[in-house]
């Protein structure tokens, strides 16, 4: 059995709006790329140390790519806490993670 997932509120709103992004152009791939992202995080509920340590943005923080995507979260010992879901081409700094961005 596999961690809890949570997601931040601000994890949730970049769901959002990556969906909306995408669904401009193209609702089914919207969708799709949603359940992918689901996918992944259900992986790493499983295998939470599949990610990447990312020490250079916050001790605790790991990533992981979907796509041109690249989830970040945080191990607790019961579950695993998805911070922001950003895009790959972005340059990510360890304020981009902070509760306020």
């Amino acid at each position: 059995m596999g961690l809890e997932v949570s997601r931040r509120p601000r994890a949730r709103l970049d769901l959002i709006e990556i969906w909306t992004y995408v669904a401009d152009d193209n609702e089914a791939a919207a969708d799709r790329l949603l359940r992918r992202i689901d996918s992944v995080l259900d992986m790493l509920a499983d295998t939470p140390l599949a990610g990447r340590a990312r020490p250079e943005l916050h001790p605790e923080i790991r990533s992981f790519p979907v796509g041109n995507y690249v989830v970040f979260y945080v191990v607790q010992p019961a579950a695993m806490d998805v911070v922001r879901v950003l895009s790959r081409y972005r340059d990510i700094t360890g304020e981009d993670l902070d509760e306020g961005s």
